[in-house]
């Protein structure tokens, strides 16, 4: 016999552009989100006798967003999040959760003529600020910040080497290479009792942010990496020491393999080796070790990283 195990709905892709105007100053601020929004509780039937009296529409759902927009602040995104989770939870009192997502797009204030411009803006990366917030009823609001989408590289400070080597290893051991990796880093909030514990944090969630950037690319570029592994760790520890009120800190780094070109490319591409031969086939060009300029960036296969670290 079939039984419903779990079920959630809800409304994706919400686009959301707020603008905010200083009236004295003539300065306006701008905010670009991407909203989803996933219900929970009382609302099996609807899957299994076809009631739709317990569907709150996702249309609704969507309105509900502009609406709330509208009325509150929307940053720190993790506010405006916990204020959407708990409207769910608190309107329809057959809904016991509601999670909500939100990603917020890089607007960066243009600068002309040597000044920041009142009104214009310029996209400078896909990096992003996103935001987790899940309100349940009774148990609070639980909320994950992070960045997504920052791409980094340096063109030296990194090796691999010491790994198990057996009969299905190609792979040569590197003592100096190139990092690259596209950075997924969240951290997770002690859980919040109200939204208005969620405001009083207030600051903090910006400084978060800008704590967690900047530790990410600074423990980068300064780490003589011995693994992506080790280095990310690093990157955890010192979050959760500059962040007392985060309880764990996660990255999910895919390495960006970048092969140096010779004359078994593609042989050895295909085998995912990071270094490749020579160009000494073309006129004795050297292209090797110290005298390695020219490479071929790969998108995959790729290594995949990925940790958690807690308290």
């Amino acid at each position: 016999m079939a039984k419903l195990s779990a079920a959630r709905y809800g409304k994706d892709n919400v686009r959301v552009y707020k603008v905010h105007r200083d009236e004295k100053t003539g300065v306006q601020d701008v905010v670009e989100m991407t909203v989803g929004v996933l219900l929970t509780g009382e609302i099996d039937t609807s899957y299994t006798e076809a009631d739709n009296s317990v569907v709150v529409a996702t249309d609704s759902m969507k309105n509900t967003v502009y609406v709330l927009a509208k009325q509150h602040p929307v940053t720190p995104p993790e506010l405006f999040g916990a204020i959407v989770a708990s409207h769910f939870v608190e309107k329809y009192k057959h809904i016991h959760s509601a999670h909500v997502k939100i990603i917020t797009h890089r607007w960066t204030r243009m600068t002309v003529d040597g000044k920041p411009h009142p009104h214009s803006f310029l996209r400078d990366g896909a990096e992003t600020r996103n935001v987790e917030a899940v309100a349940t009823e009774g148990k609070g609001i639980d909320i994950r910040s992070a960045l997504a989408g920052l791409l980094v590289l340096k063109s030296t400070g990194s090796a691999f080497h010491g790994f198990i080597r057996d009969e299905f290893t190609t792979l040569p051991e590197v003592s100096d290479r190139i990092l690259s990796t596209e950075v997924d880093a969240g951290w997770a909030w002690e859980t919040f009792g109200t939204v208005k514990d969620v405001e009083a944090t207030g600051t903090k969630f910006n400084e978060a942010f800008d704590s967690a950037r900047e530790i990410t690319t600074s423990t980068f570029a300064k780490d003589e990496s011995a693994s992506v592994q080790n280095t990310m760790y690093k990157m955890c520890e010192q979050i959760l020491a500059a962040v007392p009120k985060v309880k764990a800190v996660d990255y999910s780094l895919p390495n960006k393999h970048y092969f140096q070109i010779g004359k078994s490319f593609v042989e050895e591409s295909r085998a995912t080796a990071d270094v490749t031969t020579d160009l000494s086939w073309y006129k004795g060009l050297k292209n090797t070790g110290e005298d390695a300029e020219v490479y071929a960036p790969q998108s995959d296969p790729n290594g995949l990283i990925q940790c958690t670290v807690t308290r």
